[in-house]
């Protein structure tokens, strides 16, 4: 999905948005360690907007690093606005005058966006029309700020840098901070389709992952293989989809606990399988809610890839596991990877768009590809060592099921299957 944000101002392009003389800033930027009255100072600012124009709020959001909690920000807070059409200014200009905002900045060829400030407390009132691009820009970074404290991290160290800087206009040291926005708001995008477009064909993707031999015959055998007896052990089955790798698991003697972030998926895994295994709704790339060491194995079947950045998952992975616990995940092979969709460069991670043949749907899905020594320095970051590394062939039935597949199988690299063990905490 292309940028929304907007290229970096000239000094003329600055001047000719303010309606007056833009504040010259010719210094640093100072950031104020985040306090926990901003939010309340939003809702304060938010009864006075809904009580100067009405009906005419449609969509009131605190956006910003003033949103975020824990993040060093400019003491300013930032309002996102929308009004049935921010062009008709004539229908809140003066209502939001008169409650104290002042119009400073007019760009109508620019998701008609209108800006205002406030004194008491200092405030960025921001305005859109309905379906503008910049509304789920900000709710997507604030919301991923909120829940992935890495992220958090990421740009505070960024706008750390950026405010020791001098800057003409302040402006300037916004545009400098679009680069990192747009890659975590990238992420956000890719966490949230892979919700939605699983919750979209869960019924079609069970029926699928039930009777595929590239499922029921490579993948679910080659995991189950790897995890070894777990007759009494504590299994987590971490993107379980359905709930079939959870079943086999459950029917070999483990206590199952699946989880995956799509609630279709779920839903059908406890129907069908409510009575073999525990399943609950999860998002794998946020910490669990699970004890340290309250886990004996962990099987993660294709999974991981869908992550940006799967390090921290397998560093939470380690904490759940009691030391000498074991770590079994399958992920799309490096190799086949970049083969397939025929990339210059085998040693960049990279979101890619695919495609799932659900019988006769076709069912896009995107997914990260990266280099075999990546996942293998995130392993040993998080505290693993490698004990098998596996590329499996399909079991004898999948001949009879389908010889092309099965031979296809056996043939080229499809996934690669790791066995790894945690070490001491």
């Amino acid at each position: 999905m292309p940028s929304t944000s907007q290229q970096p101002h000239t000094d003329d392009e600055i001047r000719e948005s303010w309606v007056d003389e833009p504040p010259r800033l010719d210094t640093t930027v100072t950031l104020a360690e985040y306090d926990s009255q901003w939010p309340v100072l939003f809702e304060r600012e938010a009864e006075r907007i809904r009580t100067a124009l009405g009906e005419n709020v449609v969509l009131l959001e605190h956006v910003g690093s003033t949103s975020v909690p824990g993040l060093a920000a400019k003491p300013i807070i930032d309002i996102l606005l929308e009004v049935p059409d921010s062009d008709d200014e004539d229908a809140y200009v003066p209502a939001l005058e008169a409650a104290g905002y002042r119009l400073v900045i007019r760009e109508p060829d620019w998701e008609k966006h209108r800006c205002f400030t406030g004194t008491d407390p200092k405030v960025n009132l921001h305005v859109h029309s309905p379906g503008n691009g910049q509304t789920e820009r900000y709710l997507l970074f604030r919301d991923r700020m909120r829940t992935h404290p890495q992220e958090l991290a990421t740009y505070l160290a960024k706008k750390r840098t950026l405010a020791a800087k001098t800057w003409t206009y302040i402006q300037h040291y916004a545009d400098a901070k679009s680069e990192v926005i747009d890659e975590i708001v990238g992420r956000a995008r890719a966490a949230r389709l892979e919700t939605a477009q699983y919750d979209g064909f869960s019924q079609a993707y069970a029926e699928h992952a039930a009777k595929s031999v590239t499922n029921a015959l490579y993948d679910r055998p080659a995991i189950v293989e790897l995890a070894g007896d777990v007759t009494g052990k504590r299994v987590l089955d971490v993107g379980c989809a359905a709930g079939h790798l959870s079943a086999l698991l459950a029917g070999r003697g483990a206590d199952v606990l699946g989880v995956d972030i799509s609630e279709g998926l779920i839903s059908l895994a406890h129907k069908e399988f409510g009575g073999l295994a525990k399943f609950e709704v999860a998002d794998i790339a946020k910490p669990l809610s699970l004890e340290d060491g309250s886990i004996d194995v962990i099987t993660a079947s294709l999974v991981l890839h869908y992550l940006a950045d799967f390090g921290p998952t397998l560093c939470e992975f380690h904490r759940v596991l009691r030391p000498g616990g074991q770590l079994v995940f399958s992920v799309h092979h490096p190799g086949e990877d970049w083969h397939w969709f025929e990339r210059e460069n085998y040693f960049e991670t990279e979101l890619l768009d695919d495609e799932f043949l659900l019988g006769s749907h076709r069912q896009a899905v995107q997914f990260y590809r990266r280099p075999l020594s990546w996942t293998f320095d995130a392993v040993r970051d998080a505290g693993f060592t490698v004990d098998r590394l596996v590329e499996p062939m399909p079991v004898a039935e999948a001949d009879a099921a389908d010889p092309r597949i099965a031979e296809g199988l056996r043939t080229k690299p499809r996934f690669l299957y790791f066995r790894c063990v945690a070490g001491e905490a």
